[in-house]
């Protein structure tokens, strides 16, 4: 996010041209001022001002408390640095009563002026970028939505389910253990003309196996020792709406064969009954393995995978979706800051940072089991810390690397690893992807 020049306010021409040399020397754009009306009427200090203003205390007409004030009515958030003399430090300690970020006594040491202002500047810019993250939340939820951020492989799954959900197909969702299947695939029933009727969710990898085919299909009374009454199975429950089958890797074989025949015919036996009922329902169902693979290997039936394999969702891991990890921490924030009634706090830019550098290995779950630690104050992950915050892994040689993974990893998942299409993608011989994905410890089956 860009930044405001550093607003200076001073009536002594001397201290306020010091000032200003002293921050342009050291990277700072500067505009200084001879008073705090003359700022003021500038009209550039608004809501969306991304800086930091200094100004002296004692001056003419409006003093520096009562600017504060003027700013303070504007945005309390802006950070006001006051100047003060050594006479004046109980006017300085008033002002940040009323809201001052800090102040500084004359002479000015540059150092310390310099460092005051940086950590004025940070911490503006991180309430400016949490602000356009609210903002981007608020505008999620107005279009309706559970599939929160801006990523080029997060829009691309909004306009898979959009294109997915008013058609009849079957679905099948492919992404790692808690990437937000589930979340995509009730998103497919809500935008389907279906929404109205009941969303039915099984875990396949849940269920005993002796007990899931009464669980799909229902059975009839005395169908087998303890079926006292009549069941209704969550395939006919689903009748009209959507049948989600989680782990559907974990679906025992001969239940496939079933199941492949009610996929092909919509059709149904309760277990000891011999009558057949006509169902009209979409199925999505969801995986974390490769079933083209498990197919091969025996382990799933390739007849099976192939009427599954007909629209497909992948979804990208949490780790490839940039600042969306942002976006979804602060949404789950949001969430829990409401249910448990609790303040929330804004990361530190340092920790922003952790968390998008980190690798998610449990994906959003993870993110929203972390969000809500933030917020109860159980700080106990690793990217909490703050021992070294302000100075770790900030080498330019150590940004660049981690940036050169993330995109090299970003190309591969969007490319679902295949090498020559990556090598392609990336407009680099296969041999250089070879030795980058080598450097980076990049492989498919860690």
């Amino acid at each position: 996010m860009d930044s405001n020049p550093v607003y200076i306010i001073d009536d002594d021409f001397q201290v306020r041209k010091s000032f200003k040399q002293t921050l342009e020397l050291n990277g700072f754009e500067v505009k200084a001022f001879s008073s705090a009306a003359e700022c003021l009427q500038q009209g550039e200090i608004s809501h969306n001002f991304n800086s930091v203003v200094i100004s002296d205390i004692k001056m003419p007409d409006m003093s520096g408390l009562k600017f504060l004030d003027a700013i303070q009515l504007i945005d309390q958030d802006i950070p006001v640095i006051l100047i003060t003399g050594h006479a004046d430090i109980n006017m300085a300690i008033e002002g940040m009563k009323r809201g001052a970020y800090d102040f500084i006594e004359k002479p000015v040491k540059p150092e310390h002026a310099l460092d005051v202002v940086r950590k004025a500047q940070r911490q503006r810019c991180l309430i400016m970028e949490n602000r356009l993250l609210k903002q981007q939340l608020d505008q999620q939820q107005m279009c309706n939505t559970q599939i929160i951020g801006s990523h080029p492989f997060t829009q691309q799954l909004k306009e898979q389910i959009l294109n997915l959900a008013t058609t009849n197909v079957d679905v099948l969702i492919h992404g790692e253990t808690g990437a937000g299947k589930e979340i995509v695939a009730q998103e497919l029933h809500r935008q389907s003309p279906r929404y109205n009727n009941n969303f039915v969710a099984l875990n396949c990898g849940a269920i005993p196996e002796e007990l899931i085919e009464s669980e799909l299909f229902g059975h009839e009374q005395g169908a087998f020792t303890n079926a006292t009454n009549k069941r209704v199975g969550k395939i006919e429950h689903a009748n009209h709406g959507t049948l989600f089958l989680d782990e559907i890797e974990s679906m025992p074989a001969k239940v496939q064969i079933k199941l492949l025949r009610v996929l092909q015919e919509r059709v149904i036996e309760r277990l000891g009954s011999n009558e057949t009922i006509n169902l009209d329902f979409t199925v999505i169902a969801a995986t974390k393995t490769d079933l083209k693979q498990a197919s091969e290997e025996g382990l799933f039936r390739a007849d099976l995978y192939y009427r599954l394999d007909v629209a497909v969702i992948n979804i990208a891991p949490l780790r490839s979706r940039g600042d969306d990890v942002l976006l979804l921490f602060n949404f789950f924030c949001e969430q829990a800051a409401s249910k448990y009634n609790r303040e929330h706090m804004p990361l530190s830019y340092q920790k922003q940072q952790k968390l998008k550098a980190y690798d998610w290995p449990g994906n959003v779950r993870e993110c929203r089991n972390l969000a809500e630690k933030w917020i109860l104050g159980l700080q106990d992950h690793h990217i909490f810390s703050t021992i070294h915050e302000t100075g770790e892994n900030t080498s330019l040689e150590y940004q660049v690397e981690s940036h050169e993974k993330k995109v090299v990893l970003q190309a591969l998942e969007l490319n679902q690893w295949k090498i020559s299409q990556t090598a392609d993608y990336l407009n680099i011989p296969r041999k250089k992807l070879y030795l980058r994905m080598k450097k980076h410890g990049l492989d498919k089956n860690t």
